[in-house]
């Protein structure tokens, strides 16, 4: 058994940001199939077009603001786990 007594915050932040910007993404495109949804009911033609067009945009905004999110939850979660195991002991993990 070997313990996790330290992790490097810039690593553990940027993989926090690969999974933020991969469930961006598929929320972007759920967004993007309940406004399609939506705007296929017989809205109103304006209120359509700009539900429509939120829609096609979450795609690109919602990766990018959840992989922020998640580099900088991930940076102070990493930073706190130094400082909590530093006292109280890391994770205790086996390797083979």
């Amino acid at each position: 058994m070997k313990e996790v007594r330290k992790v490097d915050v810039m690593s553990v932040a940027k993989i926090h940001a690969a999974f933020g910007a991969i469930l961006g993404l598929i929320t972007g495109i759920a967004m993007t199939a309940i406004t399609a949804s939506v705007g296929m009911l017989g809205m109103a033609v304006p209120v359509a077009g700009v539900a429509m067009m939120f829609g096609a945009l979450s795609i690109i905004i919602m990766p990018i603001l959840y992989g922020i999110g998640g580099f900088v939850v991930g940076a102070i979660c990493a930073f706190l786990y130094n400082i909590i195991a530093s006292k109280v002991g890391g994770i205790v993990i086996e390797l083979k």
